[in-house]
Formats: C-alpha cells, structure tokens, sequence
C-alpha cells in the first residue's frame, strides 16, 4: 500500500516529542509535506510546527493530525496515512496500546521510547502474532532504554569467536534529569515491582540455543575501577530477547547489567535514596503525590541537558577470545534519545531494502541492526569495539 507521508510524530507536543520533531526539522532527510505531527490539541500542534518553521522555512508544509488514545477511530486514521507511527505518548501502560492496536491494524510500523516492562511484555502477550501477519514491525525501546545496552551488547556478542558461548555485561554511567513523562513512568514502575519479578521468569531456551542472566551482585569491579550496582531496569530484558533473535549472541548466552559507581559514598546514599523511593512507590497517595513533583510536558533546561552524558561499557568472553564496546554521548534522557527514537523512525522508513526480514513485535537489534548502528554513528554516537585474547 502506497502510505501518503514516510513518518506520523504522535504526541509531539510534549517534552520529548518536541525534541524530537525539531530533530527532524533540523536534519531535513523528510520532505515537509512527507511527515506530519499528531496529538489532540490543534492550537498546539500548530504551535509546535510554528516553532519548527524557525529551523526550516519549509516545515510550514508539515502536516497536523488530531488523535487521541481514548478515540480508536482517530488513532486508525493517522496510522492509516504512515509507513511509521513515533510514539512518545506515555506513561505507555496506561496510553500505549491503543497506539499499537492501531498501528497492527492498519499496516504501519511502529516505535517508541518505553522503559516499563509491563507495557512491552503486554505488546509481546497480545500483539506479536497479529503483527507479524500484518508485516509490520513494533519496536519500543528505541531510546536510551535500550539502544545503547541493545546494540552495544550484540557487537561486543558478535566481536567474539562465531559459534562458542558468550558472557557479556554491561556497564551504565553518566547524568540525566527526568522530565515528567518520564518520571511518572519510574514511579509506575517500582509500584509493579512484584509483577516485574514475575515476568522475569520462564524458560531460557529457544531453538536449542540458551539465554540466560549472570548472578546480580553487587561488587568491586577492577577492570573499570568502579562499583558495579545490579541495574533492574527493562534492559537486560531487551538484550536477552535480541539474543534469542539472533545467532550472533552464540548457543549459550548470559547477560548482566550494572550501574558504574565510583565513590562509596555516593553508592551508600544512592542505596538509601533507593529503598526510600522504592517504599514510597508501593502506597498508591505517595506514588500520586510523588508524580505532582514533576507533572508531564515538563523538562529540563538546555543548559541542564548539555551538561548530561553518559558512557556505557560493554566487556565480552567467549571462545578463547575478550572484546570491549564502548558506547557514547551527550544528554541521554532527552537529546540522544530525541536522536535514536527519530534514526530508528528514518530506518524504518528510508532503509526498508536494508533491513532484516523480520517482522512482529522485535527489538532494535534484530528489527534494524546494522543500518540504525551505521544511522546512530553518523549522527554522533560512538560506539568503539576491540578485542583481544582471553590468555
């Protein structure tokens, strides 16, 4: 089917929507009249492409959809017209599937930058086979959860000997500042902390080859002179599916994920600051009063976000053989994610010649791999791989 525009921005009237459309403005790969913005309020839909006509005369031409999760019919319209629907419309357990139903329907592909695990292992319950017979593809985590850990994982997997077992972990540092989407999301996320222990489990096996996690302890790591702080977030989650996606992982793969800590008294407050949060989260006044501290559509400063970066380290064995992925950036939260959320938009869309055969419900990795790392990389990420022997 002939789509009308390449790419539907929905919900580019918030925070990280916004930063992703002037990202698009300003990269100019899309004919104006070839991309639209989407969400429920006119008057701000029309404010934003005003803005973005100050990075691009042109984008007058860019289009402006109404849609909204609570009406299907809009949101089928609006996936209707795109080759690829943008989400940033979240929390996305409470407002995301309605988004997905839509996209499944109506034959588009799909993207988003969720980090909560109930939302994507609902996608993968309820919607994986229906995409996969539509011919689309639903990717969410395409921003700093998870591509960094996703892809950084799959090269320092794939730096290693083909065909032996493969041990790789990761290692997250840097700063952010959530806005308030994002926050709200935290929030919901460690009040489901025993759902999330639920959906952990289950068979690591598939097709003969196993997935699996490394023992989560918190310890000295001397190879990059830090604490290394067992990170449950939905990126170990991401890593693993891909390596049940993809040969390159190895027959025998495990995973673990940390957080690079470098004083003690920072891990010590961190800790308590932690459990605080965590307690907090599970009475449901607290968790609402705790979101009113940063209501959604808020942000923070230019100036906050350029200060921000992050590295993440990957460290492989396998075969005889160590590799090490290095990968790299500026604000993770909002400018990079705004980045990797909009190159996997424009993969999905530009480069559908180059990209695997697989369709469903899918990660970064094994929807789009090499064509978004090669995106990613001429956009400014690093990602820098070596290895060398294990002896």
């Amino acid at each position: 089917m002939t789509r009308e525009l390449d790419l539907v921005l929905f919900g580019a009237t918030g925070f990280t929507g916004g930063l992703v459309a002037e990202y698009l403005a300003a990269k100019g790969e899309l004919e104006p009249g070839r991309w639209a913005l989407a969400g429920r309020d006119a008057a701000k839909l029309e404010r934003v492409r005003l803005r973005l006509e100050g990075i691009d005369l042109r984008c007058e031409e860019v289009g402006l959809i109404e849609a909204d999760v609570g009406d299907a019919a809009s949101l089928r319209a609006m996936a209707r017209r795109a080759r690829v629907v943008i989400s940033t419309v979240g929390p996305y357990v409470r407002f995301g599937e309605p988004v997905v139903e839509a996209c499944v329907a109506e034959g588009a592909d799909y993207v988003d930058i969720t980090g909560e695990p109930a939302f994507v292992e609902r996608t993968l319950t309820k919607h994986a086979q229906a995409a996969e017979a539509a011919g689309v593809r639903v990717v969410s985590c395409c921003g700093f959860d998870s591509i960094p850990h996703d892809l950084g994982a799959w090269l320092c997997a794939r730096a290693l000997p083909e065909g032996a077992p493969k041990a790789v972990e990761g290692f997250v540092e840097g700063s952010l500042a959530p806005s308030g989407g994002s926050w709200q999301s935290v929030l919901d996320a460690l009040g489901d902390l025993r759902g999330a222990r639920s959906r952990s489990r289950g068979g690591d096996e598939v097709e003969g080859r196993r997935v699996s996690s490394l023992p989560a302890r918190l310890h000295w790591e001397p190879r990059l002179d830090c604490w290394a702080v067992p990170m449950p977030t939905i990126d170990p989650d991401v890593v693993k599916r891909s390596a049940r996606a993809l040969p390159e992982f190895g027959p025998d793969f495990r995973y673990g994920h940390y957080l690079q800590v470098r004083r003690k008294r920072t891990l010590v407050g961190g800790a308590l600051g932690l459990g605080a949060l965590v307690a907090a989260a599970q009475l449901p006044p607290l968790r609402r009063a705790l979101g009113r501290l940063r209501p959604p559509g808020e942000g923070p400063s230019a100036a906050t976000r350029a200060a921000s970066w992050f590295c993440c380290t990957y460290l492989g064995e396998g075969g005889g053989r160590r590799a090490r992925v290095d990968v790299s950036g500026g604000d993770p939260g909002y400018d990079e994610t705004a980045k990797m959320l909009a190159e996997a938009a424009l993969c999905l869309a530009r480069d559908r010649d180059r990209l695997p055969e697989r369709l469903g419900v899918l990660t970064t990795a094994s929807a789009m791999g090499e064509p978004l790392l090669a995106r990613l990389r001429a956009a400014g990420l690093r990602f820098d791989v070596a290895s060398s022997s294990a002896r």
